[in-house]
């Protein structure tokens, strides 16, 4: 796999920014066609509000300290196991853009893939495709196999307009899986996003409600509150949490802080005091590889959202929407063709289980007391090039040459908006 770094997402601790006035007409313009609670997963955003990279490549902020992730499964203790798994999760929370940013809404059957490399020689590697366009659903898998360390997960965003705020409602769960340990689990769900001040205001974007962190078998709970700020009182990005015993309901650790900059935790029982449980300035960022785009198929999300994402880096807002509505209306006329042909869409790299959740193909066949053959399945699994694409329009495996592949991206004529 060549490897080329992924670009740096700037950060900005407030997560906030002011629209110049052509963009405000615009957003004003498209909120007065809207009703409180509007499903805003049909509405077409302009492309200025776009954060440069899809969903599917954003989902990766929360696995960027893998390192954690290994002390956790490398903790004899039980409770403090449960202890760093939390702290794993909480970790990736302050890998945000600059401002008021939506990351691309990905394309059914788009996919975006990459490795990470630890410093203690182990590696992690990532897959996620979009297997449902309505309602948008993510698929994920995230694994350090030679570790036995298994990450699955799916994301089901749904933003509603809500007046002066829009919010998503981050449905699905992540599901963290230690082999070693007799596959134990941890299922995780999210808190939701707001943008704030739409509106009037200062435009901010903020975490809010509850996230729960459970293993049944540990009997440990972990209940997080991401705060909001208030009008006139409060702090911004601030979370609150309890370490709980399932089965008496009694609180083991407090967890509170700035979820950007510095988390505590305090154990209960001994009355500590409070000590630094993640500092964001203390920990290094592992960046994650990725191959080259003249190296990756068309519906990769990078590649697939090349001519995007150069026009917002140059900030040609024109050839950005158009290259955008291109996309889009191509995805419409592929969904026409399948219904017309009366013809189902059914995902490259993951399926539906017993439990109707998607998992990714052949994991359940895997011979995970045999980690070092999981690990090469795994890495054939998601880094194969064959076949190099699946047509949306006809959900049959379709052989495409590398030239082809780079003339459908470079020969197409940009629809205008």
């Amino acid at each position: 796999m060549n490897q080329n770094s992924c670009q740096k997402i700037e950060q900005d601790v407030d997560s906030s920014e002011v629209l110049e006035d052509d963009n405000k007409s615009i957003i004003m313009g498209l909120i007065a066609q809207l009703r409180k609670g509007t499903d805003l997963s049909r509405v077409t955003l302009p492309t200025f509000v776009l954060e440069p990279r899809s969903m599917l490549e954003k989902i990766t902020d929360f696995m960027s300290h893998p390192d954690l992730l290994v002390k956790a499964s490398k903790t004899s203790d039980p409770t403090q196991r449960f202890v760093e798994v939390c702290r794993f999760f909480l970790s990736g929370w302050h890998i945000k853009p600059k401002g008021v940013k939506k990351p691309y809404n990905p394309i059914l059957g788009e996919f975006f893939r990459c490795e990470y490399s630890l410093e203690d020689g182990s590696k992690a590697m990532y897959i996620a495709e979009q297997v449902s366009h309505h309602p948008p659903i993510s698929a994920y898998h995230y694994s350090l196999p030679n570790l036995g360390i298994f990450v699955n997960g799916e994301a089901h965003p749904k933003a509603k307009f809500l007046g002066n705020s829009a919010a998503t409602v981050m449905k699905g769960y992540t599901r963290i899986i230690f082999s070693e340990l007799d596959n134990e689990t941890f299922e995780i769900s999210n808190p939701n996003v707001y943008a704030r001040g739409i509106l009037f205001g200062k435009m901010t974007m903020e975490m809010g409600d509850q996230s729960t962190i459970r293993c049944k078998s540990l009997d440990l709970i972990c209940e997080l509150d991401f705060k909001t700020k208030g009008y006139f009182s409060g702090q911004y990005h601030s979370v609150t949490g309890k370490i709980k015993r399932i089965s008496t309901d009694s609180t083991l650790y407090d967890i509170s802080g700035v979820w950007t900059e510095e988390l505590f935790i305090q154990e209960k029982e001994k009355k500590s005091s409070k000590e630094s449980f993640f500092n964001v300035s203390e920990h290094t960022v592992i960046t994650k590889s990725v191959e080259s785009l003249d190296k990756q198929e068309w519906n990769e999300s990078r590649k697939l959202w090349s001519k995007v994402t150069a026009g917002l880096a140059a900030r040609d807002v024109d050839v950005a929407t158009d290259e955008k509505t291109f996309i889009e209306n191509r995805q419409r006329e592929e969904t026409a063709a399948r219904q017309k042909e009366g013809l189902q869409w059914h995902p490259r790299f993951f399926t539906i289980n017993k439990h109707e959740e998607y998992e990714l193909k052949g994991l359940s066949g895997i011979d995970l007391k045999n980690l070092s053959q999981a690990n090469e399945h795994l890495k054939k699994q998601i880094f194969a090039h064959t076949p190099p694409a699946i047509s949306p329009a006809t959900s049959t495996e379709t052989v495409m040459s590398e030239e082809d592949q780079k003339a459908l991206i470079a020969e197409r004529e940009p629809i205008a908006a």
